[in-house]
């Protein structure tokens, strides 16, 4: 079983890439599609699948972005809130990640959204992870 299954989809993202594989598989929920759906919003995958693999299985298929000498599009992601330490911001606590080039991915009572997003929205939120 696994405690935290997004820093396990980080963990397999990052080991796909690093070893430049073009996708990574995981098992699927809710809450991987919409950090999945952002990170292609935000252009870091270039796209994802959900697959049933069985009736009461599904996996989440995430296809790697690379550039065009070969490297991939995401240097590094961290994992900010944790089960064992979850870490809640405001509206105004929300900052930039590494200057303003990376994003944020925020779940807030209006839904799953980037750091930037959930500003502009005006609420605030669990900050799951900063990717860049």
């Amino acid at each position: 079983m696994i405690t935290d299954p997004i820093a396990d989809m980080l963990a397999r993202i990052r080991n796909a890439a690093k070893a430049r594989h073009q996708r990574a598989e995981m098992p699927a929920s809710r809450l991987k599609i919409d950090v999945a759906r952002i990170l292609k919003e935000e252009g870091y995958i270039s796209t994802y699948k959900v697959v049933d693999e069985s009736k009461t299985r599904k996996l989440l298929r995430v296809f790697i972005k690379y550039t065009p000498d070969k490297r991939s599009i995401i240097t590094d992601f961290r994992r900010v809130s944790r089960p064992g330490c979850r870490v809640y911001v405001g509206k105004s606590e929300i900052r930039p990640v590494v200057g303003g080039l990376g994003t944020s991915i925020i779940t807030t009572p209006k839904g799953v959204m980037t750091g930037k997003a959930a500003r502009k929205a005006g609420v605030g939120g669990e900050i799951l992870l900063e990717v860049w």
